[in-house]
């Protein structure tokens, strides 16, 4: 069985922080951590999760969106994340790098999505256009 290639909490605030500095969204956007305590849960949470390495990155992704670790760049770190924590496991990242990728997270955030429906996204790139009800 190979060994499964898990985020520490340091390299997701150093991800955090490049999100900021790579993508700026708002002048207010600053990298400070709210919760060590949710990275550290979500992170054990994915390790917990039954099911294969894209079950484990719905976790993690679908986790930092929701429970919102950072006072800013959530959105953007989990994208970060997701994307390295699947090549480094040697598995692809489908999701285009393009900024309209933004309207899904923000389904995520708003619990719009099931978890299958973000793993077909993470996979195939391909998901429903986000409208709030």
């Amino acid at each position: 069985m190979v060994e499964v290639i898990y985020p520490t909490v340091e390299k997701i605030v150093e991800y955090n922080v490049l999100a900021l500095r790579l993508i700026k969204v708002k002048k207010a956007d600053q990298p400070k951590i709210l919760s060590r305590q949710r990275i550290v849960n979500i992170i054990e949470e994915a390790k917990s999760t039954d099911g294969d390495i894209y079950d484990k990155s719905v976790v993690l992704f679908k986790g930092l969106i929701q429970k919102h670790p950072f006072a800013s760049g959530n959105r953007r770190t989990a994208f970060i994340v997701a994307k390295e924590f699947l090549l480094s496991n040697h598995q692809a990242f489908n999701i285009e790098d393009n900024p309209l990728q933004a309207r899904a997270m923000q389904g995520i955030r708003e619990n719009y999505y099931t978890d299958d429906e973000i793993k077909e996204w993470i996979t195939h790139g391909k998901i429903r256009e986000f409208k709030r009800w």
